[in-house]
């Protein structure tokens, strides 16, 4: 392995969220005055946290979303991930190699903690995955494409950003990671290889990311 440390992102890395969140993300600003359509949602706002989509929508239709935006939007999401979430096809099987093979891994995403945890319950992520190895924007103020929430997990993790491969679906992820400085492998399941240009390596299917790291 030449990395010392692997960090994933989480939506569309290790659990296939995005179809899930975006569409519940499109219909309720729709619903509240702001068309918005799925594949609007997936460009503008995938990857980012969740003051991306205050900004945005401030700044185009200069109002603000609802106090409780984030609250009810949440609890449509983690309601759905009950229902329908899966791992993304691949993903434990190459956690799993890491954690057999001894490389440290963690993951560091744009959602908070309590989605990633929900979403970890519900694909059998949490087996791998303590409270030591999972950072969110939560705990770092800017989210991606700033590269503060990467810096932030490899200084917890003991390790050199130059030692760090990073694992993202989304181009603000990707700009993030080149941001500290860090390789990163653009996973094109969801997102254009053209929109990931900026990655270190392309890859289309998680079986083959092992390989690619060692």
């Amino acid at each position: 392995m030449r990395y010392d440390l692997v960090i994933f992102d989480n939506d569309g890395v290790l659990v296939d969220s995005e179809p899930i969140s975006n569409k519940l993300l499109a219909g309720y600003l729709t619903e509240l005055g702001h068309p918005t359509s799925y594949e609007e949602s997936l460009r503008e706002y995938m990857g980012s946290a969740m003051h991306r989509v205050h900004d945005l929508v401030e700044e185009r239709a200069g109002q603000r979303l609802p106090e409780d935006f984030d609250d009810v939007f949440h609890g449509r999401v983690f309601a759905a991930f009950e229902r329908e979430l899966e791992p993304v096809p691949g993903a434990v099987e190459v956690v799993e190699k890491l954690a057999v093979d001894g490389v440290p891994y963690c993951v560091a995403s744009s959602g908070s903690h309590e989605r990633i945890r929900v979403g970890h319950r519900k694909t059998g992520h949490d087996k791998w995955f303590d409270d030591g190895r999972i950072f969110s924007s939560q705990d770092v103020g800017r989210g991606k494409p700033a590269p503060d929430l990467f810096l932030y997990a490899a200084r917890r993790m003991g390790v050199a950003p130059e030692r760090c491969a990073v694992v993202e679906d989304s181009p603000l992820g990707v700009q993030a990671a080149v941001a500290a400085g860090m390789d990163v492998y653009g996973f094109t399941a969801m997102t254009p290889a053209s929109r990931l240009s900026a990655a270190t390596e392309l890859f289309g299917d998680m079986r083959e990311l092992p390989d690619l790291l060692a």
